[in-house]
């Protein structure tokens, strides 16, 4: 025991000294801090010009995931899916001559775009022929010009429509509409050439849909990647512009002086700088998670500067001299700052758990920033304030202002006189939002973002219900034999698993080797539809004869990209609609046991694939281990807590008021709709790590008050409340317009973070206004011990800290 005090008592005196020690660096090394700090940020804005877009679509799941290797491995045998930009034509006319011919043109304008690599349509379609003279197939264009006159247009659509392997892809006869598949040069898909690329091609669409009066829908996966990463760059834009004249409106709303609020703006930007620079100089990219973190950071700096320039006007008005009310400053908000600063960054950091790249760079850069910033405001908001005349009463009117005093006294009275409401109100809240959170839901889908008065998300639902879907789904198939894809048995078995498959309303016609032998049956009988079926074994021995090259290779092989090198494994492909988590799982779970009735697990091996299901596994993946990060985010700021106040049970009531709002907005959540995701699962972590930062404040002033009032609780309590309450609401109305902002977003799950956010902190700072104190003042000394009392580190709030700092031997008059 021994042992721990004296050890303890070391590094009490330790750290107290530390302080003694940064508040005479920083108050003696002024002008050497400033040009630092200025070199590092004229450094990081040369870093934050490099800094680059990300075009990759997130990987939510690890590298050693089973999901993720097997998507992988379909890649390396079958190629990247979800390659294919889709243009839907819904037009009544499409087949007369003149509109037709513009289709055409436009397919082969597209065609011919650079970092295009083919285009099919319906003016841009093959035919397998049977060359006899060759004995072998060749793959023929069904019209190597456009069409001159309706009757020739008329036969050519009687051709097309024999076609039978096209019907229910690139055509619907039901419905009249056709679409045009653009499939992209895999090398420009995840570069910035994307987007030119992508625009050139709307822009070609956009001019076919004006001239020829129609409706033409654009979708598919590189579209929608492209536009969403496009309006994300553009929302950061936003954002930083939105956060900054907050930042502005409110720092001159508190301080009614534009010579007081212009050194803050000159940090708030500096920090701007630094988060962009450290994003570049991690070698990262900025993502659309990355970019809201500079928003973020002028939040947070712009809740450190209100807490410092509060603290410094306040001392100075105690005691009129500038220098110590600096270096008061310093002693006293420092540390506190730090802790608070520390439990926010401790929710960002809780995200490196996950195993997910891009929410562990938003980690890593979100927690070094908040560190960063907290340094660069406890730094410079001394020295600026040091070169400047002291405060003149204008501009330290703040502190006494009516309206904020009378709100102060009413929550004063409130909590002295009606605890019991108090507590029957928190209670009630609680079940109301236990209540919200039985009825959460985890879900979500790949365009869950996308808002759904877009033109984009539109076009999607229009393409699907013509159809079906645009997500890619993949059936894997491994016969564990050598040539075993192409056995007839084999290809039957292909053929009744996509009879299965065509009785889900959510999937589109799949495309297999099987249809590209019963095309290969239609050729071999001069092109017939009525032969489009799956050959006999005599037929399938001939058919393979007329294969020029191997079946899988050969540029007039149908069966080409569905069957790999050896014959062993095979593919189906099937769209999927835009349909949640949950609806792909029971789709999943229910497909599963009717493939192994079709393939014994004993002798192949079928694996569920592609993009649709690999989303299903990482919102799975995320939604799990993002829970994990919170309860590691509520691990290490209790370890942070308990390294300041030395006292489990005041670690609890310091809590309880920061988890119910927490319980307040997950109930909100269920009762509008809000499902479990991974863009909305984080919101809690954040929110926890910020929200506990004026219980941090509070416990420390009223830790302080108990030992100026002879350990007095009641007393103690309505002082330290009186004293924080201006810092409270001061930083939550930062803290809820900063966030606020985000609610303009139009992504589903960063508007949802801008008002789940700001509510949670809203709640938060009445729940530490009200609650908190109030259970204090119930339990008394059941809480508030000696472990209490003496903490591992001291708040540096008496005057005889101060006191050490020799003044005199600041640069500069002495004021």
């Amino acid at each position: 025991m021994f042992f721990v005090t004296s050890h303890a008592n070391f590094l009490r005196f330790y750290l107290n000294n530390m302080w003694r020690f940064l508040s005479r660096f920083i108050l003696q090394h002024k002008t050497f801090l400033l040009s630092a700090f200025t070199l590092g940020t004229i450094f990081m804005v040369y870093e934050a010009s490099q800094v680059k877009m990300s075009y990759q679509m997130m990987q939510m799941l690890p590298e050693t995931d089973s999901t993720y290797i097997q998507y992988q491995g379909f890649k390396e045998k079958f190629g990247q899916d979800g390659s294919v930009m889709l243009v839907g034509l819904d037009d009544k006319d499409a087949w007369k001559l003149k509109n037709f011919a513009a289709w055409y043109d436009l397919t082969n304008e597209i065609r011919n775009i650079s970092g295009v690599q083919e285009v099919i349509s319906t003016a841009r379609i093959f035919k397998l022929a049977k060359d006899d003279s060759l004995k072998q197939f060749v793959m023929q264009p069904v019209m190597t010009e456009k069409p001159q006159t309706q009757l020739e247009l008329d036969s050519l659509k009687k051709v097309i429509f024999d076609q039978k392997l096209f019907d229910g892809l690139l055509y619907n006869k039901e419905s009249g509409v056709s679409l045009m598949m653009i499939t992209l040069e895999k090398s420009i898909l995840n570069s910035a050439e994307r987007i030119p690329l992508i625009y050139s091609i709307e822009e070609k669409v956009n001019n076919f849909q004006k001239s020829n009066n129609c409706k033409v829908h654009i979708s598919g996966l590189p579209y929608i990647r492209t536009v969403t990463t496009k309006m994300g760059k553009d929302e950061i834009t936003l954002f930083m512009v939105l956060s900054i004249l907050i930042a502005t409106l409110i720092l001159y709303f508190f301080f009614r002086s534009f010579k007081v609020i212009i050194f803050p703006l000159i940090i708030v930007v500096m920090s701007v700088a630094w988060a962009f620079g450290s994003i570049a100089l991690l070698g990262y990219e900025l993502t659309m998670l990355t970019g809201v973190i500079p928003p973020l950071i002028v939040v947070i700096c712009v809740e450190n500067c209100v807490f410092l320039l509060n603290k410094y006007h306040a001392e100075y008005i105690e005691h009129g001299d500038k220098k110590r009310a600096l270096a008061e400053t310093i002693l006293r908000i420092g540390n506190a700052n730090f802790l608070t600063n520390a439990t926010t960054a401790a929710g960002f950091a809780a995200f490196l758990i996950t195993g997910n790249q891009t929410l562990t760079e938003f980690g890593v850069v979100a927690s070094i920033n908040i560190l960063t910033t907290y340094i660069m405001t406890l730094v410079l908001i001394p020295v600026f304030f040091s070169f400047l005349p002291a405060p003149t009463p204008n501009q330290t009117k703040h502190l006494s202002l009516g309206y904020i005093n009378k709100l102060i006294n009413g929550i004063i009275q409130i909590v002295e006189t009606k605890k019991v409401w108090i507590y029957s109100f928190a209670i009630t809240l609680f079940c109301v939002g236990l209540f919200g959170m039985a009825q959460l839901e985890t879900s979500g889908n790949v365009v869950d973002e996308v808002p759904k008065d877009a033109k984009m998300y539109t076009d999607l639902l229009a393409l699907e219900k013509h159809f079906n879907g645009v997500m890619p789904l993949e059936i894997m198939i491994d016969t564990k034999k050598p040539r075993g894809a192409m056995k007839l048995s084999t290809l039957k078995r292909i053929e009744k698993l996509q009879l299965v498959l065509a009785t889900y309303p959510e999937l589109s016609k799949p495309i297999s080797l099987a249809q590209a032998v019963k095309t290969g049956k239609q050729a071999f009988y001069g092109g017939n539809p009525a032969f489009y079926a799956m050959p006999n074994s005599n037929e399938l021995a001939f058919m393979v004869k007329y294969l020029p090259n191997g079946i899988g290779e050969g540029e007039s092989n149908p069966a080409k990209g569905f069957i790999d090198d050896s014959q062993q494994v095979t593919r189906i492909s099937v769209q999927m609609a835009n349909i949640g988590t949950k609806e792909i799982r029971k789709i999943k779970e229910d497909l599963i046991p009717k493939i192994d009735k079709i393939f014994p697990p004993d002798r192949y091996t079928v694996t569920l694939t592609g993009t649709s299901l690999v989303f299903l596994e990482g919102t799975n993946y995320l939604t799990k281990n993002l829970y994990q990060s919170l309860l590691l985010a509520l691990a290490i700021i209790c370890a942070l807590m308990a390294f300041l106040f030395s006292s489990f049970r005041m670690i609890i009531i310091s809590l309880i008021p920061n988890l119910l709002p927490l319980i307040m907005t997950a109930g909100m959540m269920g009762y509008i709709g809000i499902p479990i995701k991974p863009s909305t699962i984080l919101i809690f972590s954040v929110a926890l790590g910020i929200s506990v930062d004026n219980a941090i404040h509070f416990l420390s002033r009223y830790r302080l008050q108990l030992i100026l009032n002879n350990w007095k609780i009641g007393k103690s309590v309505i002082r330290a409340l009186r004293e924080t309450g201006y810092s409270m609401v001061y930083s939550s109305v930062v803290l809820f317009f900063g966030f606020g902002i985000f609610a303009f977003s139009s992504f589903g799950g960063t508007k949802a973070m801008g008002y789940l956010v700001a509510f949670t902190l809203l709640m938060a700072m009445l729940s530490n206004l009200f609650l908190l104190p109030s259970m204090l003042l119930s339990t008394k000394r059941t809480v508030t011990t000696k472990n209490f009392k003496k903490p591992v580190v001291d708040f540096l709030d008496g005057n005889e800290l101060a006191d050490d700092i020799d003044l005199d031997k600041w640069k500069g008059k002495k004021k």
